[in-house]
């Protein structure tokens, strides 16, 4: 599956999930995945963190693995559900997504597709 696959199956997704419409426009790139704090590889796997209003949690993101080989795999992270809790300060949520998880051997190099946002 292509990456232009993953973002309009994620748009379904996301369609269907949220409680806003979402639309992603055919050839939409990277801009529409869920940006990121931070990624950090462990032993176990990735821990991504995302920005929250409060109510963000692991079950609300899917992923999608695309294996370039034995060796190396791309992953995108998508928000399914829309976090629509107002905090009183900005905040975040740390997602711990483990190697089995994923799909892939431990020593497998990952790169994360998702666009960084800063810190």
């Amino acid at each position: 599956m292509t990456r232009r696959g993953l973002l309009i199956a994620g748009a379904l997704v996301l369609a269907g999930c949220a409680t806003r419409p979402v639309v992603v426009a055919p050839g939409a790139g990277p801009q529409e995945l869920e940006p990121l704090y931070s990624v950090l590889a462990t032993r176990a796997g990735l821990t991504i963190r995302v920005n929250s209003g409060g109510c963000t949690k692991k079950a609300d993101f899917t992923f999608f693995v695309e294996r370039k080989g034995d060796t190396a795999a791309s992953v995108a992270f998508a928000r399914k559900r829309l976090d629509i809790c107002r905090s009183f300060a900005a905040a975040h949520a740390d997602l711990d997504f483990s190697f089995e998880e994923l799909g892939v051997a431990p020593n497998t190099l990952l790169f994360v597709l998702n666009p960084l946002n800063g810190p």
